[in-house]
């Protein structure tokens, strides 16, 4: 038998009444809305654990692996800024940040012009003093002039993994709510007049999607390159469901056959 042949045979959602393609799209339009609160949701979530207010990859792998985020200052000093900077004063101000005595020997008297704030004075001040906001953009936004200037960008921080508890809790809520999702939106699809290929593809994407995002929740505790595989499945399985939804949607609004 073609597949055209099955396709006119098998039941499709554009035979329903139209209150009930209705229903559906309105539900599939829920769907979509909450994908996107979702995505809002691990941005606002994540974005915030190493203390700075970009999302990065380093606030995913403190939540679940645990990692050390390095200072600005560190962090800075470490690509090469500034350049101009001896690598004798380079090394000084790295092994400070990375020291103990953070607080205690920022302007310390008995490090002469070793103290950190003499160095600074010396390499950075001539970009990131507060007189020179009118040449340089970077001195209005990070002035060093002080060590209340210097306190917030000198610490680095410790993220603490999500505990045990909270993710099995996350994993139970998780595993059983998007599992019932993906089998609803993969009848959905199978009730739709695409071709196998794009069937097998979407409904492929979903389940493989899910299971390498939950999966990776808990290999990341141990192995940190996991939180890649918690991106790469949260990314295709949501993108799959999106597609989905929208595949599910065209043929609701499709005519129904006579």
């Amino acid at each position: 038998m073609s597949e055209t042949a099955a396709t006119n045979r098998r039941f499709l959602m554009r035979d329903l009444p139209g209150l009930a393609r209705s229903g559906l799209l309105c539900i599939l339009l829920v769907l979509l809305g909450g994908i996107a609160a979702s995505a809002m949701h691990v941005w606002d979530h994540y974005r915030n654990r190493d203390e700075r207010p970009a999302f990065t990859m380093t606030d995913l792998e403190g939540a679940y692996h645990g990692v050390t985020a390095e200072s600005s200052l560190l962090a800075a000093l470490r690509r090469g800024h500034p350049e101009t900077a001896p690598a004798a004063a380079r090394e000084a101000l790295i092994a400070w940040l990375t020291g103990d005595k953070i607080s205690e020997n920022y302007d310390n008297l008995d490090l002469g012009d070793n103290a950190p704030s003499e160095i600074i004075a010396a390499n950075c001040l001539s970009c990131h003093a507060r007189a020179a906001a009118q040449q340089h953009e970077i001195a209005r936004r990070v002035p060093l002039d002080y060590w209340d200037d210097v306190r917030p960008l000198a610490f680095s921080t410790r993220i603490e993994p999500t505990s045990a508890k909270v993710l099995v809790a996350s994993t139970h809520a998780h595993a059983l709510s998007l599992a019932t999702l993906a089998v609803a939106l993969s009848a959905m699809l199978l009730a739709t007049g695409v071709s196998r290929a794009v069937l097998g593809l979407l409904i492929g994407a979903i389940g493989v999607g899910l299971l390498v995002d939950l999966s990776c929740w808990w290999i990341a505790r141990s192995w940190s390159p996991a939180v890649w595989g918690v991106v790469a499945g949260g990314a295709l399985f949501n993108g799959a469901c999106v597609l989905a939804s929208l595949v599910c949607a065209w043929e609701l609004r499709l005519a129904r056959r006579k």
